[in-house]
């Protein structure tokens, strides 16, 4: 977009087997977090590894609580705990591990998983809502399958979403708080995008000022410098 250069799609080194099911919708927070619980300690029980995204530190926190309340030991990845982070990374991958991480940390390093990992299903990645970004979401997505590894990631989202607070389409946010199951879902197909639409058009908005901003700057810079 910016540079105005053709992009080229490098496809993966081996076939991506991931699952994505499609998105569960709750009504509320609380609702969306107790199913993200409930979620996690069916993994658990089945001993596959879990990592948890989450948008914010305070959620990743609030989570770990939750999971701990539930009786389910949990590893928190988040900008509060860095010292930690290789550690947490190397073990996430193992037969029963739980890791709750904010959606930038630990990026860009790699989950391996155990022997007994892949036979349990791999890493399943679940996130806890969508971001602005399609792209944050396929990165968080992205942990899981590598390099041709079985793997699942699955989407926990809800009505009161900053998301849909902020760029939800009112009619059908007010639409899907009415309804229920099927029609919910259908609702959701189209509230989500659009909304991440919105948020992504406002993004690009912002930084294409930014970028004339600079531009600006530098040029008036070089004009008072000769």
């Amino acid at each position: 977009t910016w540079y105005r250069l053709p992009v080229v799609k490098v496809p993966t080194h081996k076939p991506t087997i991931r699952e994505q099911p499609r998105d569960r919708i709750f009504a509320t927070l609380d609702a969306k977090f107790t199913g993200v619980v409930a979620r996690v300690q069916e993994a658990h029980a089945l001993g596959q590894p879990v990592l948890v995204g989450t948008w914010r530190i305070d959620d990743s926190e609030r989570l770990a609580e939750r999971l701990r309340e539930a009786g389910i030991p949990s590893m928190v990845l988040n900008a509060q705990r860095e010292a930690e982070e290789a550690t947490i990374v190397a073990n996430a991958g193992e037969v029963g591990a739980v890791t709750v991480a904010t959606n930038m940390a630990g990026r860009g390093t790699d989950i391996r998983l155990s022997g007994d990992a892949l036979s349990r299903g791999g890493l399943l990645v679940i996130a806890t809502e969508r971001h602005d970004e399609r792209r944050v979401d396929r990165q968080l997505f992205g942990r899981s399958g590598r390099q041709g590894d079985p793997g699942r990631a699955e989407t926990f989202v809800s009505l009161e979403d900053e998301l849909i607070k902020g760029h939800g389409a009112r009619p059908l946010a007010f639409l899907a708080r009415r309804s229920a199951g099927p029609i919910r879902d259908l609702v959701g197909s189209v509230l989500w995008p659009l909304a991440q639409a919105n948020a992504s058009r406002k993004w690009r908005i912002h930084r294409a000022d930014a970028a004339k901003s600079a531009a600006w700057h530098d040029k008036a810079l070089h004009h008072i410098t000769r």
